[in-house]
């Protein structure tokens, strides 16, 4: 078993009072955007009415998935393997999965108290600079606490299991991502169901502004943002440095052994001391866009992060892979300097961020030759709108996918076509890229702030026309944002995964040591323990992963048009039965719209995350670890494709809308711009549901296969094996996965079925 000498102990408890003051700097950053003016009563009221939706939502969803959360605690017991590190991983697949929660809900519970005050502010003298402050450090504070969390989880898990931490940190990292995959599917059917109900009855059939107070579905759209946008991706991220963090312990552990252990946690918490960088020099100078200062300070946070990782990694590591203690990846041959590989492997990491940065801006960013032709398209109708933004998000997945190849071909080459340390160093590059996390929150949490804030002016009235356009242009630097945080998030997902990869054949690997030579009983047994691609098990595997991530995605779309459908009925049926909604004299109810989207996301919360967890086991148990392999390797190629296409041609059609809705081609009420709309109400499922949601997605899966890996070899080969268990495993999983499906479409064609006879009745009417 690895010890940890008192020099890496020691360490290791420095940064986790690292993780303790990065949660400090939060609550001194939360102080200074509440003591921010609240603005006029009428924007209180209207304020109050999210916050009373975003919390109502998401105490519901944890009441449901705390009985989930309890039933897969005590499942993970059911694993091979150490009692005390049974007990420990299904612990800390608890406190992963609250850490996972509460930041989801302190992101939500944040922007709705910011979202006012950047309102407010806009207004006042300096009202850029000031909102663009309280929106960035409201994002700050969910930025620190995601580095914090993550950081003090890792840490603890370290120092009191040790050498065993890697094994203990599988169920953190799975609470994390289990958790955040249901809160990304949830809130983003929640969002984008009211947005899509909004925008087709408000702006396309009524021809009233986005966020008019006539609209019942404005309070929703606005809820949406916050339990879709903030608690959602806030949550995502998390997972992400989580489960970076424990695919890069594992493998670390492999490679350089006590050193490998402990280097992650160096660079992650170094990614606290620059978020805290990051955050302090964000301000917008004068009239600058508040983009450019936003990437000012990315850019200088990941500057300084590489140099100080490069720091840490010559203190803290030998000059020959010879002297490193503990490792079992056989390097002790390696000609390199394994402090150079490590700072060099950091570095990809984060020029990978900003690379992806700078290509999600250019494909999404309204001064972007791709978007404005997608605005462009709007004077020959909404077909070609769509058309165009399909084709942009085709083209930009292309090259994201391959500058993220080109960053794992790198780290190869680093080193020198070792498959351990290359796994290995991917997972650094993954901490490395996460050194920017939390600017990186911060940006992203900017884009619903400013979104909502604009909706509160606009529905209360009670902002000037300068103070009007100030939350105009930081919606639109918003919008940006939000769409090259989901490309870094990508980016994150896709290392991380591949790091997982490799932590799934170090568990199968040991598996194997421990049933020693114990026979195999037929050739196709053989064949399932195989990894060779040639294999046709193996292939299906890879069609099979594939497969799922089609799927998946396919069932939140559909999810979001079943939703979204109701809410058109629902605020029609307003307008027509309340004629004086349109001239102010009648209130629109507002909370049935917001029962409606909480009713069915809830609803439509279990089948995307049954087929996520329970597709894995089917595969593993029922074919092998060899095509269990090949199904994460199709679920992850076609996963990073899908997310970018998903996010990017999104991003695309509703900047475009911004464009025309600027005054171009048209402007708004023009049939340009209900072109657009049409464009942007169908990217955004895209872009915030089911895009999205495919990160946790890939990440769970791979959890899972890591996870359960042991059980199928232990299962399938020796003494102990038992191929009836094992197949009945496998048709139990396979019937759970798509039992849920067809439960899925069931629900579809009833609710198909209820919307016809509402369309029927109000045709009569």
């Amino acid at each position: 078993m690895l010890t940890l000498g008192p020099t890496s102990l020691t360490i290791v408890s420095v940064i986790a009072a690292i993780a303790v003051a990065a949660l400090l700097y939060a609550v001194v950053l939360r102080r200074q955007v509440l003591a921010a003016g609240e603005g006029t009563a009428k924007m209180q009221d209207i304020a109050r009415a999210v916050q009373e939706g975003a919390s109502a939502y998401l105490a519901r969803q944890f009441k449901t998935l705390g009985a989930f959360a309890l039933v897969v605690f005590l499942l993970l017991f059911l694993l091979p393997g150490d009692m005390g590190i049974k007990v420990g991983r299904s612990i800390f697949f608890l406190v992963g999965a609250g850490f996972s929660a509460a930041i989801g809900f302190l992101g939500m519970w944040l922007a709705t108290r910011a979202n006012l005050r950047v309102a407010a502010a806009a207004s006042l003298p300096g009202g850029r600079a000031e909102g663009a402050r309280i929106a960035f450090r409201t994002g700050g504070v969910v930025g620190m606490c995601v580095v914090g969390l993550g950081l003090l989880g890792a840490a603890s898990v370290v120092l009191i299991y040790r050498g065993e931490a890697p094994s203990v940190l599988e169920g953190f990292g799975f609470g994390a991502a289990l958790l955040a995959m249901f809160m990304r599917v949830g809130g983003g059917i929640f969002t984008k169901a009211a947005d899509v109900g909004a925008d087709l009855v408000g702006k396309v059939e009524q021809n009233i502004p986005e966020d008019d107070p006539r609209n019942a579905a404005t309070i929703a759209d606005n809820v949406g943002d916050n339990v879709g946008d903030c608690a959602g991706m806030a949550a995502d991220l998390f997972e992400s440095y989580a489960v970076t963090l424990v695919a890069a312990l594992i493998l670390g552990k492999a490679a350089f052994g006590e050193q490998g252990l402990v280097l992650p946690l160096i660079v992650t918490a170094i990614g606290a001391l620059v978020a805290v960088l990051g955050v302090v020099i964000t301000k917008v100078r004068g009239s600058e866009s508040g983009l450019a200062a936003i990437n000012r300070g990315f850019y200088t946070a990941a500057l300084v992060g590489v140099l100080l990782a490069a720091v840490a990694a010559y203190v803290y590591l030998p000059s020959t892979f010879a002297e490193l203690t503990g490792g079992t990846a056989g390097l002790e041959t390696h000609g390199g300097d394994p402090r150079l590989v490590a700072t060099l492997s950091v570095a990809i990491g984060v020029v990978l961020a900003g690379v992806i940065l700078w290509v999600t801006g250019y494909f999404t960013g309204t001064t972007s030759k791709p978007t404005k032709h997608v605005a462009r398209t709007s004077l020959t109708g909404a077909a070609t709108v769509v058309l165009s933004g399909i084709g942009v998000g085709f083209e930009s997945a292309v090259y994201t996918a391959g500058i993220i190849a080109a960053a794992i071909c790198g780290v190869f080459l680093l080193a020198g076509g070792s498959v351990a340390l290359s796994l290995f160093l991917i997972a650094l590059a993954g901490c490395g890229l996460l050194t920017t996390v939390g600017v990186i929150v911060a940006m992203d949490t900017f884009g619903p702030v400013s979104d909502n804030a604009q909706g509160i002016a606009e529905m209360s009235g009670d902002v000037t026309e300068e103070g009007a356009q100030i939350l105009t242009d930081l919606d639109a630097v918003g919008n940006t944002t939000k769409a090259v945080t989901k490309g870094i998030a990508i980016a994150t997902a896709v290392l991380a995964a591949t790091a997982l990869f490799g932590s799934y054949a170090d568990a199968v690997s040991t598996a194997l040591r421990d049933v020693g030579e114990a026979a195999v009983d037929s050739d196709i047994v053989a064949a399932m323990l195989s990894y060779s691609i040639i294999s046709p098990i193996t292939l299906v595997g890879v069609i099979l992963g594939g497969a799922t991530v089609f799927l998946f995605s396919g069932l939140l779309i559909d999810a979001v048009t079943r939703a979204a459908g109701a809410i058109v009925f629902e605020v029609r049926r307003q307008f027509r039965d309340h004629p004086g909604i349109m001239t102010g004299e009648v209130r629109p109810e507002y909370g049935k719209v917001v029962d409606i989207c909480t009713r069915d996301s809830l609803r439509e919360l279990a089948t995307p995350g049954l087929l996520a967890a329970f597709a894995p086991i089917a595969v593993g148990f029922g074919l092998g670890i060899g095509p269990l392999a090949g199904f994460l390797a199709g679920a992850i190629g076609a996963g990073v494709l899908m997310a970018v296409f998903l996010a990017n041609s999104g991003g695309a059609w509703d900047n475009a809308k911004k464009i025309v809705e600027d005054g171009h081609y048209g402007g708004k009420n023009s049939e340009a711009h209900a072109a657009v709309v049409i464009g942007d109400t169908v990217g955004d499922p895209f872009k915030d549901t089911a895009g999205p949601a495919i990160n946790p997605l890939i990440k769970v899966m791979n959890l899972v296969a890591l996870l359960i890996a042991p059980a199928i070899v232990a299962i399938s080969v020796g003494d102990d094996a038992n191929h009836a268990l094992r197949l009945a495993i496998a048709v139990a999983a396979t019937a759970i996965a798509f039992g849920a499906v067809i439960a899925s479409r069931l629900r579809a064609a009833r609710v198909d079925q209820e919307g016809r006879l509402e369309q029927e009745t109000q045709l009569v009417r």
